[in-house]
């Protein structure tokens, strides 16, 4: 009789638990390592870059399944050159513009991706205004 009785509490507990694993559960992408190079910037602080790089850090783990990180790069010619356009069309103060590079698992990631292939130059934009914090508003070649 008392063995009934655990049983709905054993069910229970073990449905709470399954169901707070798969919340906590969030990190998809591997950033674990991941490199980053920085070139001078005439428009930018290297506190600004870095955070751009973290906002991009966290998206990346947070939505790339079957991903790894393995570079972040900022190169003031590439983002001076693009990133005007991008404030523009996102009607931000500012925009950034960071080259990455990923590897993709044998899966292809979360399926959108080539699986086994190396990712190089792909591009992250980022805006904000006021000095804001940065947000990742696309990326892609």
């Amino acid at each position: 009789m008392k063995k009934r009785r655990y049983i709905p509490i054993l069910l229970i507990l073990i449905i709470v638990i399954s169901i707070v694993f798969f919340f906590l559960k969030k990190d998809v992408g591997d950033v674990s390592n991941v490199s980053r190079k920085v070139t001078a910037s005439e428009v930018y602080s290297q506190k600004d870059i870095n955070d751009a790089m973290d906002a991009v850090v966290k998206y990346f783990r947070n939505h790339f399944e079957g991903c790894k990180l393995t570079q972040l790069c900022y190169k003031d010619s590439t983002s001076v050159t693009e990133s005007g356009g991008w404030a523009i069309q996102y009607n931000a103060d500012q925009a950034i513009v960071l080259l990455s590079t990923f590897d993709v698992d044998a899966a292809g990631g979360d399926g959108s991706f080539n699986p086994n292939e190396t990712y190089s130059d792909w591009q992250w934009i980022l805006v904000r205004n006021k000095g804001g914090a940065w947000e990742v508003k696309t990326w892609g070649y």
